[in-house]
């Protein structure tokens, strides 16, 4: 496994993140047993870095899988906070799920701007402290938003930032794959550690993984990426892939095979824009949510390109 440091932290992570939201009970809502098994199959060979939030609601998995052998494994939460006493319940909170003394990283979720930035600026100011005391080692943002990597970049208060990209640009709030990229390399430039979201666009690249998977490791700014996984085939799946080695052709068979299906988070407005963008008819409008109707449903993932609040995904 290669391993890169993030920015000028001095914090060592596997180029392969275990993005554990796919594994949560937002999502696939494994027991916390058969959650354990995936992460553990990761760490076993060699990944060391767990990306978490606390709207996850998984710090369970995590505790489980790094008590034994794997305390020193890097963890990453974040949090929707913007208050100094909210920022460090929410560290305090991470720290009792985890079970450890410290996390490596905590991040502000979703920051969209240098506005965003400076309207949170208590809760910065609340990572800042908890960073000094020991509790955290290194503090950032994550964001949809180029402008939000940029106001990062900027920042010098903050380490870290968790953005964003993918080759179709799925989930870009505000421009081209070509400006995220260029918003990446202005942020490691200026000393940022970088690590990347939502290389698949949430599942909606599952058929183009391979292309997806080369497209971001070709990103040579980006010290890890993050990817979520939900089972040890697909954990092995991107080991392989990031070890540069063969798939074997039972995990790609296997793979294949999983039954897929379109979720809809629950911070989905009932916009109707991807009612539009859906030309089978699939989805509707019900108690004021986008419903997605299975039978109809292709599984293309064009609607998630019409989402403003990247709620739609496959899994």
């Amino acid at each position: 496994m290669e391993y890169r440091e993030l920015g000028n932290t001095k914090i060592l992570v596997s180029r392969l993140c275990f993005g554990s939201l796919t594994l949560s009970p937002l999502q696939a809502a494994l027991p916390v047993k058969g959650g354990k098994a995936v992460i553990h199959s990761a760490l076993e060979q060699g990944v060391n870095f767990i990306d978490t939030a606390q709207i996850y609601n998984n710090y369970q998995y995590i505790k489980e899988a790094i008590k034994e052998n794997f305390r020193d494994t890097v963890v990453s939460s974040k949090s929707y906070d913007y208050t100094r006493a909210g920022v460090q319940k929410s560290v305090e909170k991470a720290l009792r799920g985890i079970g450890r003394d410290y996390i490596d990283i905590f991040l502000l979720h979703e920051q969209e701007s240098a506005l965003t930035i400076k309207g949170h600026w208590e809760a910065v100011e609340g990572l800042i402290a908890a960073r000094q005391k020991g509790y955290v080692r290194a503090i950032g943002i994550s964001t949809h938003h180029i402008q939000g990597v940029r106001a990062a970049a900027l920042t010098p208060e903050l380490d870290i930032i968790h953005p964003i990209i993918n080759k179709s640009g799925i989930g870009i709030q505000d421009g081209s794959v070509a400006e995220m990229t260029d918003a990446i390399s202005f942020a490691r430039s200026a000393g940022k550690g970088l690590y990347g979201m939502k290389a698949l666009g949430g599942g909606n690249l599952i058929a183009e993984r391979n292309e997806a998977l080369r497209y971001i490791l070709g990103i040579q700014e980006l010290a890890s990426v993050a990817v979520g996984m939900q089972t040890t085939d697909e954990v092995n799946f991107n080991i392989n892939f990031f070890l540069g080695k063969a798939v074997p052709e039972s995990i790609q068979q296997r793979i294949a095979q999983y039954n897929r299906c379109l979720h809809i988070e629950d911070w989905c407005q009932a916009c109707g824009l991807c009612l539009v963008k859906c030309s089978a008819g699939a989805l509707s409008i019900v108690s004021g949510k986008a419903t997605v109707n299975p039978n109809l449903c292709r599984l293309c993932g064009y609607c998630s390109t019409a989402c403003p609040e990247f709620c739609i995904k496959i899994i």
